[in-house]
């Protein structure tokens, strides 16, 4: 009779822990789930991100180089870059005279080439390195409007951009957190799944 009792108990404590194991997966599964939904909605708001900054800069970085898109557009950057030219720091620093028709087009140039990066390319490290050119760019086109005192509509894109393209950086370093994360605990998962069953009968058979 005793045998047969502690037999039925611990029949009862291998129900329990296989009840507390049952709820304890279904809570990760909800976390993982939960998880997952963050993590989709932030890689959509990043693609957008990407391609809206990618067209904008490449649309911009056009306009710089060539009157194609508007001969308006193009010949007042061209007037602003005259007197951006000459108070560059690195250059006064330096003493060198920089053309503006050459510092405008380089400034366009990277525009281009880091809006298809980030519209286009996939590579995420591309991207990033992209993002803090441009980010450099704004940093400075910000420093250049303060030093020829522009008024606050003349600088208030840069600033704007500036914004969004830290935003993007924030949103894209969320992803790769939250992808180590995911990937960490997966790993920490995969070998206590299979031994969970086998350790409970052998620990109350003990």
């Amino acid at each position: 009779e005793n045998q047969f009792s502690r037999q039925r108990c611990v029949n009862y404590l291998h129900f329990f822990f296989l009840t507390l194991e049952t709820r304890v997966v279904k809570a990760v599964e909800t976390d993982d789930c939960c998880a997952a939904k963050s993590l989709s909605m932030a890689s959509i708001v990043l693609k957008s991100l990407s391609v809206f900054l990618g067209l904008f800069f490449i649309f911009v970085g056009i306009m710089k180089i060539t009157p194609y898109i508007s001969r308006e557009l193009h010949k007042d950057l061209r007037q602003e870059y005259v007197k951006y030219a000459k108070i560059i720091p690195l250059a006064r620093w330096l003493d060198v005279k920089i053309p503006s028709k050459w510092y405008r087009r380089i400034v366009g140039g990277l525009e281009i080439v880091c809006g298809i990066a980030l519209t286009f390319i996939p590579h995420r490290r591309t991207k990033q390195l992209a993002n803090w050119i441009l980010l450099s760019l704004m940093i400075a086109a910000i420093s250049l409007h303060w030093a020829v005192d522009d008024k606050l509509e003349r600088s208030a894109p840069a600033l704007v951009f500036f914004f969004m393209l830290t935003c993007r950086l924030v949103v894209e370093w969320q992803i790769e957190r939250q992808d180590k994360a995911e990937a960490a605990k997966a790993s920490a998962k995969a070998p206590s799944v299979g031994s969970t069953h086998s350790n409970i009968p052998a620990k109350l058979a003990k």
